[in-house]
């Protein structure tokens, strides 16, 4: 066999390990813990930013509230990641769960999508909606 098809068909292959897991973390249906089958997991397991809970967690005072979906969570380390990502924004108060793999966003102002989708991404998971 010819060293170029070798070459050739070992490229094809990673490619397309390649665009699957591509498509799995951007559908959110991979995240940090995906472990591709192999059993060994890929766990995310830095440390999440150092941001603390807000201290004012009287909900009275948040009067704008949303939930939304997030992508690619898939372990209780994940959830600390999106809640010190969303907690980040100035204001903000998140409730995350893995369950539903939701967010629950209190604001003290109106409710900025944008903020929280670029904290959330910066972070390494999606804001779906």
């Amino acid at each position: 066999m010819d060293i170029n098809i070798v070459i050739g068909i070992i490229v094809v292959l990673i490619l397309v390990v390649a665009v699957r897991r591509f498509v799995g973390v951007a559908s959110g249906k991979k995240g940090c813990c995906s472990d591709e089958g192999t059993g060994v997991s890929t766990c995310n397991t830095a440390k999440a930013p150092e941001v603390a809970a807000p201290k004012d967690q009287d909900e009275s005072h948040y009067p704008y509230v949303a939930t939304y979906e997030i992508g690619g969570m898939t372990c209780e380390n994940c959830v600390r990641h999106v809640t010190a990502a969303l907690d980040s924004v100035p204001g903000t108060w998140a409730t995350v769960t893995l369950a539903g793999g939701q967010a629950r966003v209190r604001s003290k102002s109106p409710l900025d999508v944008d903020a929280y989708r670029k904290a959330v991404e910066s972070a390494g998971y999606r804001l779906l909606a």
